[in-house]
């Protein structure tokens, strides 16, 4: 009998084979593709072949190599932090609420050095007390250029230690915050200070305690040495970096980038005080390793502009306000950076966020977060689309299943229909131009990583930073999209060491690491980003103690572990 004899089939038979077979082939064919292969994520960092008893082995970025050399600088011919103020680039963009060129800011500088020359001897030490802004920025560059040695804290709670155990020659302020530098000058035991005002100076000053200081003003100093660089040369002596290149000496090779430029300030986990040196050539690797973070298709830009909730006074804070500077993009920091205040602590919240709303920058493409920020815009978006969209549930498994497959993105359906309208009532304009975010500054729960990135669609970058280093110490690579088994309660992994840091854990158990369990103890970096411990002999090799436990995943990934 013929085959076709066993075989009866109608036109329903039909329609449903061809409806099967679409499905199959749609839910194969368009399924969407990871963004990364992952390949590439099951190894995110390289360890060393040998490791010593009770220590795990080396890590390193697997991008680098064993063999590999780190990088230190972002581009060959930035060797100083003034540098990155690139001669080349002619056009303005705005930095807070100034509009200004690199050729202006770099006149501004010289000319806040130059007064800073005539005030102070050299080798002298000033203490910033600013909060983020330009004056920051002038001040900083202006201290770098010039034979003295800034000093900043990450805490107010610091200052009154730092008075008396680490006297500065001067002190930078605002003069809201004037009236309480005074008095703890006057209760310091160096009996006197220059105090550098920026702002209008506050009346009514207890005698005792401007008795203490001699007050000038920012525009003074500021004025003064613009009439200094109009008639004179400055000496080398007095400023040794003015002319913002490059020093050669009489060998004409480069001379200056390890010496230190700054201390930075911070504090124990015992309560004690530390303080951290940095130089030039610490903040070139820092700006090198923040640049890495993102991915090529999102590189930074000219076009970019940057919302960062990382404090210039800290490390990390003035990495990034560097990398806005080398790449010509206009930045801004959010009120929360604030250290100093005299009104309610800002929140890390969307609110604190959206203020860069009512600043005269560019829409931001690219936000520095801290942890808090992310939840709130994450679990607000989410909140919205809920309430206004019927398709809630249909697009959050659609999302959800797309970066289960390693993809994310702000053009599908679901996005056009129900998360853009929500991003749009919690952010306005800046959920459409936000291309890149990337969050640091404290722990991450493991939960809040997913809704985030459904929330925001677009790469995110965990990131793990310390008072110690100019830099991310881990981070998170910017397409991965994984979601590792953990506990409910973990902490969200922050990737494998940065392009330019080693690491490695000391006080683990041998039997574990041995037995194939992840390592855990206590984390240790060197690199070129890793500052200088005060009172250490700050060999080149000598590896840093974060204070921080944290363990090593199977695919190389760091995750730090709660206090």
């Amino acid at each position: 009998m013929a085959i076709t004899e066993y075989l009866v089939t109608d036109d329903l038979t039909v329609l449903l084979g061809l409806i099967s077979v679409s499905v199959f082939l749609l839910q194969n064919l368009y399924k969407p593709q990871p963004l990364v292969h992952p390949i590439l994520l099951g190894r995110q960092s390289e360890a060393g072949r040998v490791r010593n008893p009770k220590e795990s082995a080396v890590y390193r970025n697997y991008g680098t190599g064993l063999m590999g050399r780190f990088p230190l600088r972002p581009d060959k011919d930035v060797h100083f932090v003034s540098g990155f103020l690139k001669a080349d680039f002619e056009s303005p963009r705005t930095l807070w609420s100034t509009k200004i060129t690199n050729a202006q800011l770099k006149e501004r500088v010289r000319a806040f050095s130059a007064g800073l020359a005539q005030l102070l001897p050299e080798e002298s030490n000033v203490l910033l007390l600013l909060n983020d802004g330009i004056e920051f920025l002038i001040a900083d560059l202006a201290i770098s250029t010039s034979s003295f040695i800034s000093i900043t804290l990450t805490s107010p709670k610091l200052l009154t230690r730092v008075l008396e155990d680490h006297p500065p020659s001067a002190i930078i302020t605002d003069a809201s915050f004037l009236p309480h530098v005074l008095e703890l000058v006057y209760d310091a035991r160096d009996s006197h200070h220059k105090i550098i005002v920026v702002g209008q100076q506050a009346g009514n000053m207890h005698p005792k305690s401007a008795a203490a200081a001699e007050i000038i003003g920012w525009a003074d100093v500021e004025a003064q040495g613009a009439q200094i660089t109009s008639t004179a040369p400055v000496r080398q002596s007095e400023c040794k970096k003015m002319l913002l290149v490059p020093m050669l000496d009489a060998e004409g090779t480069l001379t200056g980038p390890s010496e230190p430029i700054t201390v930075a300030f911070y504090e124990l986990p015992t309560g004690e005080l530390q303080g951290v040196q940095f130089s030039s050539e610490n903040f070139t690797a820092g700006v090198t390793a923040t640049r890495a973070l993102f991915p090529p298709s999102n590189s930074l830009s000219s076009l970019d502009t940057i919302v960062s909730a990382h404090s210039l006074s800290t490390p990390f804070g003035r990495a990034v306000a560097y990398t806005a500077l080398f790449e010509g993009t206009s930045f801004a920091t959010l009120p929360s950076t604030k250290l100093f205040h005299v009104e309610e602590e800002p929140k890390n919240d969307v609110a604190d966020l959206m203020t860069v709303t009512s600043l005269p920058i560019p829409t931001p493409t690219v936000a520095f977060l801290k942890p808090g920020h992310a939840q709130a815009l994450g679990s607000d978006i989410v909140s919205r689309a809920k309430k206004t969209s019927w398709f809630y549930p249909l697009a959050w498994r659609h999302k959800f299943a797309g970066v289960t497959e390693g993809f994310v993105t702000k053009d599908s359906l679901w996005d056009r229909t129900v998360f853009d309208h929500a991003r749009a009532k919690v952010m306005g304009e800046l959920g459409s131009t936000l291309k890149t975010v990337i969050i640091g500054g404290g722990p991450l729960e493991l939960a809040a990583l997913t809704p985030i990135r459904i929330a925001l669609s677009v790469p995110v970058v965990n990131v793990h930073t310390h008072a110690t280093t100019a830099g991310p110490l881990f981070a998170t690579q910017a397409l991965d999209l994984q979601i590792l088994p953990s506990d409910s309660n973990a902490l969200a992994h922050v990737g494998a060491p940065s392009v330019n840091v080693e690491a490695k854990l000391v006080g683990v158990d041998d039997e574990v690491v041995e037995g194939g369990g992840d390592p855990v103890g206590e984390v240790l970096v060197r690199g070129p980003p890793v500052g200088t411990l005060l009172g250490s002999e700050g060999r080149e090799e000598e590896w840093v103690s974060t204070g921080e436990r944290g363990s090593v995943l199977t695919n190389g990934a760091f995750r730090m572990l709660a206090a």
